[in-house]
């Protein structure tokens, strides 16, 4: 992946801020990105978002974006607006973060997005900010990267959401488009930055509660599911059968091969954790054993009518070891956890096709005989 410029900058507040939107620093794809967004308390609601609906339109341009700058394992990303209606997320239109390079010193991103906003509302789109998407490679986004920058757009903006899209597994046949949102309570353990083993276990955070799912409906005018209705008749019967190539090899071959990079990251984390109980144990052991030294020295002395010896902070002669960091373990398991889902999708699919090929060639053999 190519190194981009850490767009970790300053918000820029024009002078008349009344009439012009003030932009939210944008999310890189350089894995150490967090994005500030600007809070807009005015547009949130308590109640949690319970759906969200999507224009034709913005699923057109998040595939476009990728197409036309994603390469390979390249992320895309990019900034959603629209509106809340009730306990709905509405999204209505969005636009991309250019790619940039560390060598483009005179991009301002910040004019950038207060130029397109200008741009938006001149036109009487909407402009209000509800979140983020991003581009995936096999399912490849459980990262800490979002997790933060999620945490940023959601704590400063209640409803907002990261959609993903996933190129790959939308080649095989069936649009890859979903919507997460943190828990509550990785939201509040995020606020304290309570990331020891003992806070999330006291929240009772597991890889499969870290990250919400929230349901997706597209939603065309009537005059779009026309004209889809007048491509799909026009379209060749040789694409319509791409549905049903039975060759799986390549996508599940590197899914797998994903899935164990994962499982060795998985290892490692296992095996720090091991060398962390040792040396606990270790340092427990020999904590005991000069407490029992010094006993014995003072049963000693006091034998000997001499004074005890002095008190000493055993905490600062055994600082105990650091342990682990709990929250990368986390986000690996729940990438292994999304891995092993796609995999079973995919090979369900597979499966079945196969049944039904199966089925179509016995019939051919029992009709030929």
């Amino acid at each position: 992946m190519a190194d981009r410029k850490d767009s970790a900058s300053a918000i820029a507040v024009p002078e008349d801020e009344e009439s012009t939107p003030t932009p939210i620093p944008t999310p890189t794809s350089t894995p150490t990105s967090t994005p500030t967004p600007t809070p807009t308390p005015s547009n949130t609601l308590d109640s949690p978002v319970k759906q969200i609906q999507i224009e034709g339109l913005v699923v057109l341009k998040i595939i476009k974006h990728y197409q036309e700058e994603g390469q390979g394992n390249e992320v895309v990303q990019g900034v959603l607006l629209g509106l809340v209606v009730e306990d709905r997320l509405e999204i209505t239109n969005c636009f991309p973060f250019p790619q940039h390079t560390e060598d483009d010193a005179d991009f301002d991103e910040v004019q950038y997005q207060m130029e397109m906003m200008r741009s938006l509302r001149h036109v009487n789109i909407d402009h209000l900010h509800v979140g983020w998407y991003q581009s995936t490679y096999y399912g490849s986004f459980v990262s800490r990267a979002l997790l933060d920058s999620q945490f940023s757009y959601q704590h400063a903006i209640e409803e907002s959401v990261v959609l993903v899209y996933d190129p790959i597994k939308t080649a095989q046949g069936s649009l890859s488009l979903k919507a997460y949102r943190l828990t509550p309570k990785l939201m509040e353990i995020c606020k304290e930055k309570d990331f020891t083993p003992e806070g999330l276990k006291k929240a009772s955070i597991g890889f499969e509660n870290m990250f919400e799912e929230v349901p997706i409906v597209i939603k065309n005018s009537h005059l779009i599911n026309v004209l889809m209705w007048e491509m799909e008749q026009k379209s060749a019967v040789s694409d319509k059968q791409e549905l049903l190539n039975l060759s799986s090899s390549n996508h599940l071959e590197k899914s797998l091969q994903l899935l164990m990079d994962r499982v060795d990251d998985m290892s490692q984390d296992i095996v720090k954790y091991n060398t962390f109980s040792r040396n606990v144990s270790k340092q427990q052991q020999q904590k005991h054993q000069y407490l029992q030294r010094r006993q014995q020295e003072n049963t000693q002395r006091q034998t000997r009518g001499e004074p005890p010896l002095p008190e000493e902070d055993i905490s600062k002669m055994f600082k105990p070891p650091q342990p682990p960091p709990r929250m990368d373990t986390l986000l690996i398991a729940g990438q292994i956890n999304t891995y092993c889902q796609h995999i079973n999708e995919f090979t369900s699919q597979n499966l079945a096709k196969m049944f039904m090929a199966e089925a179509l060639q016995g019939h051919n053999v029992l009709k030929k005989s």
